[in-house]
């Protein structure tokens, strides 16, 4: 038998028929990229969207709230089998922006799908939270204060985490005419008064644009990183940046290379979902994805860090 390159894909199938625990550990073992339904446009409904991610590459996929719980646990569960995928992050499905009407109509929805993620073992829920807003800071602050801690106590019952995403861009902070969190220590720190179960959703630009370093990543640890987003920023003034024109991961200026490298100190293991928003918008869904895989896959080889 003549011997040949041990690739990616080869390697997955050799993993399939491995028993279940070497399996699980080779595939838990290191970081992974997901696909974000971003990064096609939102143009690619569940569970095709997690085909999707299989066929281009991704070992992992962001999970569709509504059409997964829809489907059901064991289907679902049975999907991720069959396609050899991890589970990445479920957007938090409450509203919390609104009235407390509103809110508390979605939270009551809360513990079931915290269950079901617990079930699917995709135990992170992320959002973001405006770096601007209508309402006083401190007014706001309080507010959103009570409402996560109180999502993060349902959350808690089924050991599920609640990242919080800071957002960094100059137009975004101006936005409205009261400045809220948009630093990562802050919100790392507002994250911690909400709930042990509370951390950050890290996202690469808003890291990059929120003059962040490698060293808050190593102060925040595994433990408040309940999720990645990945991607990259052109070099362009603050005030010419928008929020939906970033790059692929290693087009642009941002510090990926220290930003893998800091991660990977602090044992982070979990998902970074490739999230790009416009670069890809003229693109197929199948050419948009796999670009964001060969892209992500060329920094990770950079910054000399696997990727699961």
């Amino acid at each position: 038998m003549e011997n040949s390159p041990l690739t990616r894909r080869s390697l997955c199938k050799l993993l399939v028929t491995a028993p279940a625990g070497v399996a699980a550990f080779a595939r838990e073992h290191h970081m992974f990229l997901s696909l974000n339904s971003v990064l096609v446009s939102g143009r690619v409904p569940w569970p095709e969207f997690a085909r999707l991610a299989a066929h281009t590459g991704f070992p992992g996929t962001d999970v569709m709230l509504g059409p997964a719980m829809q489907a059901g646990v064991t289907a679902t569960n049975d999907l991720f089998a069959q396609l050899n995928l991890r589970p990445a992050a479920i957007d938090f499905p409450v509203e919390f922006r609104k009235d407390d009407a509103t809110f508390e109509s979605s939270l009551a929805k809360l513990e079931q799908a915290a269950q079901f993620a617990a079930a699917i073992s995709c135990p992170r829920m992320v959002t973001y939270i405006m770096p601007s807003s209508e309402t006083p800071k401190d007014e706001l602050r309080r507010l959103y204060k009570r409402r996560f801690t109180e999502s993060a106590r349902i959350l808690a019952r089924s050991n599920v985490r609640l990242g919080l995403e800071f957002l960094g861009p100059l137009h975004l902070r101006k936005q409205f005419p009261h400045e809220f969190i948009w630093r990562m220590n802050e919100m790392l720190d507002f994250a911690k008064e909400c709930g042990p179960n509370v951390g950050l959703l890290l996202d690469t630009w808003h890291w990059h644009h929120a003059g962040a370093t490698t060293q808050d990543i190593v102060r925040a640890g595994r433990d408040r990183i309940v999720h990645v987003h990945f991607n990259d920023s052109p070099n362009l003034p603050p005030d010419q940046i928008r929020d939906d024109q970033r790059l692929m991961p290693g087009e642009g200026v941002i510090n990926l290379t220290g930003f893998l490298q800091a991660l990977q100190s602090i044992g982070y293991e979990d998902a970074l979902s490739v999230e790009v928003f416009g670069r890809a918008k003229d693109m197929t869904p199948d050419a948009a994805a796999k670009l964001g895989w060969e892209s992500s896959l060329v920094v990770f080889r950079k910054a000399g860090v696997p990727e699961g």
